[in-house]
């Protein structure tokens, strides 16, 4: 018993020490685990090419293909935070008359914090957080960036890190093990993002068609940012509520319209997240709901917004990895999310 406690301990002290580490280094290991992401969604494409052109061809195809998603992503991104950013930044006079006025209404009814919340907050507050927002789009470029240096010396040498680890495999089955997990994990990285970006943009033209149709302003801008913060699970959706709806109180001065934004907005992401996703996804990527929280969380603990983007398709790689070896092959049952079979024996 106690050099199983010793081993617990151990297990637990190591972890603690890896996650400092992956925080302390995350200016060089956030870019690394976003390359690898492009890179297992990028290699189809380039592996096609390769059967009807060179192959320095269908690398320029396959950089020229991830450059593109990733320079409309960063430009969705920076278009839809930094026009709110600016309009905040433009209209900042007439949110803190609108502040002011609602204070006074709260006082001349003998709500008395309305006078603590007065000294709490103001507008110029909101203004510097909206200048911190476009001072920290101007960083995704250098991010990109390196990203993308990452991803081209990746699928340079992915196909060699493959053959390598399938002549490893004929003498080791921990190698064949991690060579089948990483292709599992990467097709069922194509199928996961291929399910989020179509949920995403439904989600995104629900949510512009609703901002139209409601009178907020800049719903194009809401819509945009509906669709980005969509590929973060729980977090994402959840800003993409709340931003809109705190934004509907400010312009419409009213409660009830900014209820009103908050219940349809929670509708329809409940219709996307809740109904229609694991649909298309189906069983091949059944996540436990708790496990894709804790992935989450943990990710933005680590390396912030990248890091909760980057937290499932980590879990998604763990899992694969444990379903490969008897000894953890429990833990991708328990945490698949799957329910057994009736009268199933159990894994292992």
């Amino acid at each position: 018993m106690p050099d199983h406690a010793s081993r617990w301990m151990l297990g637990l002290c190591t972890g603690i020490l890896v996650a400092v580490a992956l925080h302390l280094a995350e200016a060089v290991l956030a870019p690394v685990a976003f390359a690898l992401f492009a890179i297992a969604l990028a290699w189809p494409v380039q592996r096609a090419m390769q059967s009807r052109a060179p192959q320095l061809v269908a690398l320029l195809a396959a950089v020229l293909v991830t450059l593109v998603v990733l320079v409309l992503l960063a430009l969705a991104i920076g278009w839809g935070f930094g026009r709110v950013a600016r309009w905040v930044i433009a209209n900042a006079a007439q949110l803190q008359a609108l502040y002011a006025a609602k204070l006074d209404w709260l006082e001349a009814r003998g709500i008395g914090a309305a006078a603590a919340l007065a000294g709490e907050f103001d507008m110029r507050q909101l203004v510097r957080i909206a200048q911190a927002v476009i001072l920290q789009l101007q960083g995704v470029l250098g991010f990109l960036g390196l990203t993308l240096v990452f991803v081209i010396l990746g699928l340079l040498e992915v196909a060699v890190a493959g053959r390598q680890l399938a002549r490893l495999g004929r003498h080791s089955a921990a190698a064949a093990g991690v060579l089948r997990a990483l292709t599992r994990t990467a097709a069922r990285l194509r199928a996961y993002m291929l399910v989020r970006t179509v949920m995403s943009i439904a989600t995104g033209i629900a949510v512009w068609g609703f901002a139209r149709l409601m009178g907020l302003e800049l719903a194009a801008e809401w819509g945009v940012i509906a669709f980005v913060l969509n590929y973060i699970p729980f977090i994402g959706p959840l800003l993409a509520i709340l931003f809109p709806t705190f934004f509907a109180a400010l312009q419409f001065g009213s409660w009830q319209a900014a209820l009103t934004v908050f219940v349809v907005l929670q509708a329809i992401q409940f219709l996307s997240g809740s109904t229609l996703e694991p649909r298309l996804a189906g069983a091949r990527l059944a996540l436990s709901p708790f496990m894709v929280l804790v992935a989450v969380f943990l990710g933005a603990l680590l390396w912030g917004i990248p890091g909760a983007f980057i937290g499932v398709p980590a879990l998604i790689l763990a899992l694969a990895l444990c379903q490969e070896f008897p000894g953890s092959r429990w833990v991708a049952e328990l945490l698949s999310g799957r329910v057994p079979a009736e009268g199933a024996p159990p894994p292992g």
